[in-house]
């Protein structure tokens, strides 16, 4: 499908082009070869990193049955995420930092773009819903498995996938894409705000559905998470157990670290003056986001919890 919606774009794009744009140069990595290289190996071990922990998460969660439950059905698609979320920018970015002038196609460049951006979007609506998971547990812990069924849990994950699908190919087939023969990228990866601003498009048109999009992926899934954080904390002070308390805040303590985490950074990136150059903080910012928040998640939930650390000592013991 997005290999269908990018040679759609790349014929308007064609079409609205005086001059044909067929490839991109990306000078975000214009630095000293050993500034280079020092990226390059903080982009390996990231990327290393990344994978190593949400693989091991993956595997734990599909082989352990304790593990078989909407909570940690949640956290096996977010590992995924990350998963695909650095593997679709980090292995090029550290391709274009090891050459002098790297090079995308412009298909290439589109679809890493859109890739990114709609996994990113999913990422966000997952973690509302895994808010919601979290309200409904220690809300009405008895009614969970009820309500929270896998049916549910199914068709959430599926919003999410879809939802962010719509969000990103709807305004790239409404929107007329006009690059006027500019091919240089200040970027070291196709990433959207860096691309945008190649566009030939009325700056203040593109300001008002940057931040109508910025409302519905953002603002929205913040809002809402905040909401059911503050409904938790409610059914939380009701608990006469101290025991029970602290139980259901180390439930949502590793939840509300990864929360802070993505939304944070995405709150700094989006509040930034927008404007037509790319600045050292939005490479920074963009390195940020994709190449340590995948490493971030895999070591929030298991050195904070006890049941995936168990499963870890259960499942590699029986290996050996």
């Amino acid at each position: 499908m997005l290999m269908g919606s990018s040679r759609f774009i790349l014929m308007q794009v064609a079409e609205e082009n005086e001059t044909l744009v067929t490839e991109f140069v990306l000078i975000g990595c214009s630095l000293w070869i050993k500034q280079r290289m020092v990226l390059v190996i903080f982009l390996a071990v990231a990327y290393s990193a990344a994978l190593i922990g949400n693989g091991i998460i993956i595997m734990v969660v599909i082989s352990e049955p304790k593990l078989h439950n909407p909570m940690y059905f949640f956290l096996c698609n977010l590992s995924v995420l990350d998963f695909c979320i650095i593997t679709t920018t980090v292995p090029q970015s550290i391709a274009n930092c090891l050459e002098d002038r790297p090079v995308m196609s412009l298909q290439r460049c589109y679809i890493q773009m859109v890739t990114s951006t709609m996994l990113t979007i999913t990422e966000y609506l997952l973690l509302m819903f895994m808010a919601y998971d979290r309200y409904v547990a220690i809300s009405t812990p008895l009614h969970y498995m009820m309500i929270m069924n896998w049916t549910v849990c199914i068709l959430l994950v599926t919003v999410a996938w879809a939802g962010a699908l719509i969000i990103v190919l709807v305004p790239l087939f409404v929107m007329k894409i006009k690059l006027c023969g500019n091919y240089i990228v200040n970027h070291i990866a196709c990433e959207l705000k860096a691309f945008i601003k190649l566009w030939c498009i009325d700056w203040r048109l593109y300001q008002v559905a940057f931040y109508l999009v910025s409302l519905l992926v953002l603002v929205f899934p913040i809002c809402f998470i905040l909401f059911s954080y503050v409904r938790i904390l409610v059914a939380i002070l009701r608990m006469n157990s101290e025991g029970s308390r602290m139980k259901a805040f180390s439930t949502c303590g590793s939840h509300l670290a990864v929360v802070t985490m993505y939304y944070g950074t995405s709150i700094v990136s989006y509040s930034l003056p927008q404007t037509k150059e790319t600045h050292l903080s939005d490479l920074i910012i963009s390195l940020f986001y994709y190449a340590l928040t995948p490493v971030f998640n895999p070591l929030v939930y298991t050195l904070r919890n006890k049941v995936i650390l168990e499963a870890l000592k259960t499942l590699f013991g029986q290996k050996r």
